[in-house]
């Protein structure tokens, strides 16, 4: 009875991992161009942006986005 309540928990724990690595969302494939809006300069190799300015102004873009409410 133990080794069925110890077997349905570890089930239910891997099931619960499985849906959260499905559910999280992924960093955009480095790009060759900066992607903070009409920047266009080249980005840093191995980055998604040519400087630390451009990528603190995206971050901030995108928590605007999520937090913005209607009123």
């Amino acid at each position: 009875m133990l080794a069925d309540q110890l077997d349905q928990a570890s089930e239910l724990e891997q099931f619960n991992i499985q849906v959260a690595l499905t559910s999280r969302q992924h960093e955009p494939a480095p790009s060759p161009i900066c992607l903070n809006g009409d920047c266009g300069e080249p980005s840093v190799p191995g980055t998604n942006f040519c400087c630390k300015e451009c990528r603190e102004d995206n971050e901030r873009h995108q928590w605007s986005l999520k937090n913005r409410r209607v009123a």
